[in-house]
């Protein structure tokens, strides 16, 4: 089995974020979004990892500290790594052709913008499976059309009229992904476009259009990180199931000092705490410093400072420094102080 990952673009959407590390190796709730895609995508398909094979795009933002980190994600997976470069940004099936030499036998495609929580059988009988959740809310997603015999027949973008309540979430199953390539080489080669992009979907249908069977694959959890609001939500609610889980998400190296640590959280190794209160659903990185301040739904990346602070709802990124009583400061394009 195989996992291909495009993530290509910079997450404009989570500037600031994102302007110096890629949305995709944001930590939530203590590890990158795509580590814990990527491990939680292995988990349900419950089976050796060949190869991930990872899509990255401009060198000068995806550096080499970028392919370092996803070289370790496929080592804890005893999985070769691949590293591809999308040389521009042509939309999600011109992603995956760039790594055609990858595309061969039972593989995953996912992005890697989501997280998921999942326990499902992949339908062997099936040539492929899209992955969805049931949403409350159809016509604001892309949903699945299904037969009587619960084939997936059709995909709707944003539907005005009720299919179906299973949205689909950006993650696909293909028995052979060379059947897919195929498909995704003839719609570059007819220049089959949607807004300047060469989209999977199209790969798809003509892949309907030859009859090949699709059925749904429904995860429990769909949690988004496009924004700062639905990426603290999703911070929240992964360290719910976490502390569920594990219990213990703070490091023993945490130094604390006249501080209170309301479960869940996520703290990192030497971070030191003093006159806090941490929590709940608060992610701290490693190496941080934090004093005199109170933090709650929030989340902290690694090497930051913060003094006399009482955040809420607060994201802050590596290696920055906040003081809540500041008067003096230097605040960088798209930074937001509410």
């Amino acid at each position: 089995m195989k996992i291909i990952v495009p993530m290509a673009g910079r997450g404009s959407r989570l500037r600031p974020h994102t302007l110096t590390v890629p949305k995709p190796l944001i930590p939530v709730a203590g590890e990158p979004i795509v580590h814990r895609l990527v491990k939680d995508i292995a988990k349900v398909l419950k089976q050796p990892i060949e190869e991930v094979a990872f899509i990255l795009g401009d060198p000068a933002f995806f550096g080499d500290d970028v392919v370092q980190s996803l070289q370790k994600l496929g080592q804890s997976l005893n999985a070769k790594t691949s590293i591809y470069r999308q040389g521009e940004p042509l939309g999600t099936g011109h992603a995956i052709m760039s790594a055609k030499d990858s595309l061969s036998g039972p593989a995953v495609v996912a992005y890697a913008d989501t997280l998921i929580k999942a326990d499902f059988e992949l339908d062997e009988k099936a040539d492929a499976v899209i992955w969805t959740k049931k949403v409350d809310n159809p016509e604001a997603y892309g949903v699945v059309n299904l037969n009587e015999r619960d084939e997936i027949v059709e995909l709707v973008e944003k539907p005005t009229t009720f299919v179906s309540d299973q949205a689909v979430i950006g993650i696909y199953y293909f028995k052979d992904i060379s059947v897919l390539k195929g498909k995704l080489q003839e719609v570059l080669e007819e220049n089959l476009m949607h807004g300047g992009e060469y989209q999977i979907n199209d790969g798809i249908k003509k892949m309907m259009a030859d009859g090949k069977i699709f059925k749904t694959g429904t995860v429990d959890e769909w949690m988004d990180c496009g924004n700062k609001n639905v990426t603290l939500e999703t911070n929240s609610k992964m360290l719910g199931f976490l502390h569920k889980d594990n219990g213990q998400l703070i490091h023993e190296s945490v130094k604390k000092n006249n501080t209170t640590i309301i479960e869940p959280c996520f703290i990192g190794e030497n971070t030191v705490l003093e006159n806090c209160t941490i929590g709940p659903n608060v992610s701290i990185g490693a190496n941080c410093t934090i004093t005199d301040s109170a933090i709650k739904n929030s989340l902290i990346q690694n090497h930051t400072a913060i003094k006399n602070a009482q955040l809420h709802e607060a994201m802050i990124g590596n290696h920055a420094k906040y003081d809540g009583n500041f008067t003096r400061i230097s605040i960088g394009d798209y930074s937001i102080l509410e």
